[in-house]
């Protein structure tokens, strides 16, 4: 009955979300206080305060079937332009409405530059560890996901390999920064140098090679860290940004696209991305929450960012303690552990045992690595510490 196309993604269900059901079948019979869920980037810090505001005070204030009804497919103007404004003062860009497109969260964003993008056969180029996700939009149009090897050091992107696998058929290159898995945030030497790259082989190929900059993780910075805007570092750039995680808003699916005056065909690929809006069954954004989105923007509205922070240094701390070898995440909210074995499925699934839930690296094209998602209560990691101390202790660290 299913689709040759889909038999492929049904085998191959999500790890995360197979863990994610699995935590809520052992929460029935141990008790979900003695179970310790770290597979899902699923946000436990609530939502600011001036979200529910700014919902109250829509609904009370603004034409409920302005609020409600259908807008231009490229999401309402105003909110467009306050975007524009914001951008433009935090990272002194040049953007205006007609670069801002109103989107069903990042991943609808992802999808739609690259239904705009690909032809079949073209290739699409990201470094692992990598979101497991991106396979799936490139294939949803025919494009093929060619995966540059982790660089285990310090997960900056391996740009000597990544030079040598762009071809005259490579169309677009996804990156993700704050980084999921592993926490590390791209710097600008490594921008920069990707930058150089691309425009070098742009000339040798006479192509236009995009730089897609998956961001939902932008605001998730720690240590006073700053995360380059990717724009400002190459032409042919469109960013992908999401409010999942910098409002806690994971299920209202809100984000945008931008696409900056200095992509070539500016005009032409933002008029075609507002119809791949439109013909992929989007239609637009979420009416209610392009509204939020600006209130908050007007008062802003953070996620409490300390609580992660606090959540970050309580687990890195002590899994060091306990001999395990990580880096210390400098955004995001996610740990990418070593396995102590090579097998690193092996290692989760003895880690289940201790009702540990974690993700194995190789669902981010890194074998060898297990991915903690630390966006969970600080009650929760205290509880599990005990766990993953026993857990080090199996393997004599």
């Amino acid at each position: 009955m299913i689709s040759e196309k889909m038999k492929p993604l049904v085998q191959n269900n999500s790890v995360i979300r197979i863990m994610f059901e699995e935590g809520k079948r052992l929460a029935a019979i141990y008790g979900a206080e003695n179970v310790y869920d770290f597979s899902l980037g699923n946000p436990n810090v609530p939502a600011p305060a001036e979200v529910n505001q700014a919902i109250l005070d829509i609904l009370k204030e603004e034409d409920s079937t302005y609020v409600h009804g259908y807008m231009s497919n490229a999401g309402y103007e105003d909110v467009r332009d306050t975007i524009a404004n914001s951008l433009n003062e935090r990272f002194g860009t040049k953007l205006n409405q007609n670069h801002i497109l109103m989107t069903v969260g990042a991943a609808s964003g992802l999808n739609i530059i690259l239904k705009v993008l690909l032809n079949p056969g073209d290739e699409v180029l990201t470094f692992a560890p990598y979101f497991v996700e991106y396979g799936n939009y490139v294939r949803n149009y025919d494009g093929k996901l060619e995966v540059v090897s982790p660089n285990t050091v310090d997960f900056q992107p391996n740009l000597e390999e990544f030079e040598t696998r762009i071809h005259a058929n490579t169309k677009a290159v996804i990156i993700n920064t704050p980084n999921n898995p592993t926490g590390v945030i791209y710097s600008d030497a490594t921008l920069r140098r990707m930058a150089e790259i691309l425009r070098k082989k742009e000339a040798e190929f006479g192509t236009t090679i995009v730089l897609i900059s998956d961001e939902p993780y932008r605001e998730l910075a720690y240590d006073g860290t700053e995360v380059p805007y990717v724009t400002n570092y190459y032409d042919d750039t469109v960013v992908c940004y999401s409010y999942s995680k910098s409002l806690s808003l994971p299920g209202e699916r809100i984000g945008y696209l931008v696409i900056p005056d200095a992509f070539k065909d500016q005009e032409e690929v933002f008029t075609a991305a507002t119809i791949a809006n439109r013909v992929m069954g989007c239609v637009n954004a979420p009416s209610l929450m392009q509204r939020v989105v600006k209130r908050c923007i007007e008062t802003n509205a953070v996620v409490n960012l300390e609580a992660y922070d606090k959540n970050r240094n309580l687990l890195y701390n002590s899994l060091r303690e306990y001999g395990f070898t990580c880096i210390k995440p400098q955004g995001a909210f996610y740990l990418f552990l070593k396995s102590p074995i090579a097998d690193e499925k092996e290692f989760c699934a003895h880690a289940q045992k201790y009702n540990l839930l974690i993700v194995p690296g190789s669902s981010f094209a890194c074998a060898g690595y297990v991915r903690i998602a630390y966006c969970v209560s600080y009650e929760q990691i205290e509880r599990a510490l005990p766990a993953f101390k026993k857990l080090a202790e199996d393997y004599g660290l």
